[in-house]
């Protein structure tokens, strides 16, 4: 599905869970994925891993034609600054790239100085 997300996708979030600390990560990607259910951990099909993932509330319907859950995932592919500090994402971050620390329920993460630009760029711009 499309990583481009609105609030309207995460009305039916109940809890963040995350499977690595957020404060050691400068971005995380996050995407809508379809799942069997709504409330544990979903299964994983990309390359790199899954660094978190959304809980829905009791109320969230599954698509009446696949009878699947929209959820968020958080994740991290091979190539990413916190595997490749040096690579493609030394600075910059990838369109789906969002700061974890910005990230609540029901609300889009957001992007900030520190997921597109990397740690190099805030410790520059205090001197």
């Amino acid at each position: 599905m499309s990583s481009l997300l609105t609030e309207g996708d995460l009305t039916h979030e109940a809890h963040v869970v995350w499977l690595e600390d957020p404060e050691n990560l400068d971005y995380v990607r996050q995407a809508i994925d379809k799942t069997r259910r709504r409330n544990n951990k979903p299964p994983y099909a990309r390359d790199g891993r899954m660094v978190g993932y959304a809980l829905l509330d009791d109320k969230a319907e599954p698509d009446p034609d696949s009878g699947l859950y929209k959820r968020r995932v958080f994740f991290l592919l091979p190539h990413d600054r916190d595997s490749l500090p040096d690579g493609l994402y030394q600075e910059g971050a990838p369109g789906e790239a969002v700061d974890p620390r910005t990230i609540e329920v029901k609300k889009v993460g957001e992007k900030t100085p520190r997921s597109q630009s990397g740690p190099a760029a805030i410790s520059g711009s205090r001197a």
